[in-house]
This record gives structure tokens, C-alpha cells and sequence, in this order.
């Protein structure tokens, strides 16, 4: 077996050495599983490295492995029009069958100009029952000359007859100094403070850490502090203030959900706060700790405003009202 070169074979991909030498060991023997399963946290790198896959499958040049960057092939993977890698992604939040049904179809015809077809399904959690079962059909059988990347949240539940059919390699969230160093790549201008910041509140994922500064989430995490904590806020005085709050969390639209979960990383570190374990500082330092003084909250209290955040979630993913959800979710919050 030729040795592996896991630098080169997937060029823009930080911190996931593990999956890089699973998947060139397999590339390099020719024995290639129909499917894989990239599973870990959004935002570190499973997309970026499928292309990379992609087009190191197709690459024309002489090593095996990695992708030269320079051949035809190469050059249709960096325009994004490569007749033989297609990309399925969540229309409106979910993979639908219709889809998955367009996508089998087309997997039974052969590639135009590779010897292999690659195809990209993002997010395979979104994924309706009835597309998952439609999807499942294909993995049984998979027709010759194709090769199915899925991606998945390691939050998120994936059905276990599809995982059971796929190779599964896991991706992993990145260390601090990685990071900050990716978010910095990509925001030049941003202070090291800032970048902090965002690298503390996305937990190791670079692409959720430049989602919240696109969307500038702390200003709205600090503003929404502000009056959750504050003591002198009273829920039916200053009722105002609270759906000013929840107005600017519905403006976010598809992505609340991020958002909800720094809610809930912020009502985790006070809990560690409220519990005396004050050598975690988490987001405390960082203009993010509650208003002083702040409401006097018990370990039960702020339990209760997890579960209430855990709530909320399951009610978006159900289309619940948005704006009705995060005012009810604002008030039990306070």
C-alpha cells in the first residue's frame, strides 16, 4: 500500500487527522465502501471535507490520495461545475423524498466523464421518515459507479438502518488555539478578544463561531442578558422589554436555534456560577456574566430554565410559531 499523504488529500481542512487517515487508508486500497457517514459537530469542517473527498476521487493527476488542484477535473471542483459531484442539501430546513427520489434516478445513470459519481447529502438528520426510507432502498443497493457522502450533527439522531449501512467517520470539535486561529483566517479585522469570544461560544467549531458573527448573536446574547438578569426588570411592569428581547431573537429566523443554545451554554456556566464551581469561568470575562446584581437564582431555578430551552427547541423543530415561542420562552426565562 502506497503511504498515506493526509495533508494534501483534503487542502483546507484543520484538526481532523483521524478522519483524513481512515478515509485515504480506503481510498489508497480501492476498496472504497458505497457510502460514508461524516458525523460530528456543524461547523468543523464534514462539508468542506466531502469536496475535498470528491475531488481527490476524480483528480487526473498522479497521486492517489489527494487532489492536484490543477488538472481538468480539479478545475471544474474549483468553479463548482463537476458533472460528476452533486450536492443535496435541506430545502426549507429538511431533506424531502421528492428530493431523494430525483437523486436515485439520476444514480442510475452513469457518470459522464469520471469513472465515479460523488454525492453530497448534507445534514442527512433533517431528513424526513419517508426520504429516509426511500434513501434506504439505495443504500441496499447501491448502483455501480457511485459513491454517497452523508453528513450528520452528533447532536442529532440518525436512523440506525441507515447508519448501519454507511462507514461512519467521526469529525470532532477543534482545540481553542485551532480555532481562533480559522476565525481569524476569515476575519482578519477581528479582535483577538472577539475572537476569543466566538470560539469560546461555538465550542470548537469555526464555521458556528463565523455563523454567530455574521449575524452579530453576542450583541443579541448580551441584550437578552441584560434583561433576563436584571433584578429591577419586572415581568408584568416591563413586559415591553421582554418582547423587545424576543422580537430580536424571531429576526434571526433559521438560525434561533444556534442562538438558543447559547442561551443554554450561558445558563450552564451561572449554574456552575451559582454552585460555587468558580474555577470555571466560561463566559464570564467576557461581558456576558449577568447584571450586578444579578436575580437570585437557585441551582432548581435554573434547571427548570434549561428544560424550558430544551422545550422550546422541539417546538421550533415542529414550526411552532416562532414569535409565540420565544416570548413564552422569555418569560419562563426571567
Amino acid at each position: 500500500m502506497r503511504e498515506l499523504n493526509t495533508t494534501l488529500c483534503f487542502t483546507g481542512v484543520v484538526g481532523q487527522e483521524k478522519a483524513a487517515t481512515l478515509v485515504s487508508r480506503t481510498m489508497l486500497s480501492g476498496k472504497l465502501p458505497h457510502a460514508y457517514i461524516f458525523k460530528g459537530p456543524d461547523g468543523v469542517g464534514k462539508q468542506l471535507f466531502g469536496r475535498g473527498v470528491a475531488a481527490a476521487l476524480n483528480c487526473r493527476g498522479e497521486d492517489a490520495g489527494r487532489a492536484c488542484g490543477v488538472c481538468s477535473s480539479c478545475k471544474k471542483f474549483i468553479s463548482g461545475n463537476h458533472p460528476d459531484f452533486t450536492v443535496v442539501r435541506p430545502d426549507k430546513g429538511s431533506i424531502k423524498i421528492g428530493q431523494v427520489r430525483e437523486m436515485c434516478r439520476s444514480l442510475s445513470y452513469p457518470p459522464y466523464e469520471s469513472d465515479l459519481r460523488v454525492v453530497l447529502l448534507e445534514d442527512i438528520h433533517t431528513m424526513r421518515p419517508e426520504a429516509a426510507n426511500s434513501l434506504l432502498k439505495t443504500l441496499e443497493e447501491p448502483p455501480p459507479g457511485n459513491l454517497l457522502i452523508l453528513t450528520a450533527e452528533a447532536s442529532q439522531e440518525v436512523l440506525t438502518t441507515i447508519s448501519s449501512r454507511c462507514q461512519v467517520i467521526p469529525f470532532y470539535g477543534l482545540g481553542g488555539a485551532e480555532c481562533i486561529s480559522i476565525i481569524r483566517q476569515h476575519k482578519p479585522d477581528l479582535d483577538v478578544e472577539t475572537a476569543n469570544v466566538l470560539a469560546r461560544l461555538a465550542e470548537g467549531s469555526p464555521g458556528k463561531a463565523l455563523l454567530l458573527e455574521k449575524y452579530q448573536m453576542i450583541g443579541i446574547l448580551k441584550n437578552v442578558i441584560a434583561v433576563l438578569s436584571n433584578p429591577e426588570i419586572d415581568q408584568n411592569r416591563d413586559v415591553g422589554k421582554l418582547l423587545i428581547a424576543a422580537e430580536e431573537m424571531v429576526d434571526l429566523k433559521e438560525h434561533l436555534i444556534p442562538f438558543l443554545g447559547l442561551l443554554r451554554l450561558w445558563l450552564r456556566d451561572t449554574l456552575l456560577v451559582v454552585t460555587e464551581s468558580t474555577e470555571h469561568q466560561g463566559l464570564y470575562g467576557f461581558g456576558l456574566e449577568p447584571e450586578k446584581p444579578m436575580k437570585s437564582w437557585s441551582s432548581k431555578d435554573l434547571f427548570a430554565k434549561l428544560l424550558a430551552i430544551d422545550k422550546a427547541e422541539k417546538e421550533l423543530k415542529r414550526n411552532c410559531n416562532r414569535s409565540l415561542v420565544c416570548e413564552v420562552l422569555l418569560f419562563h426565562l426571567h
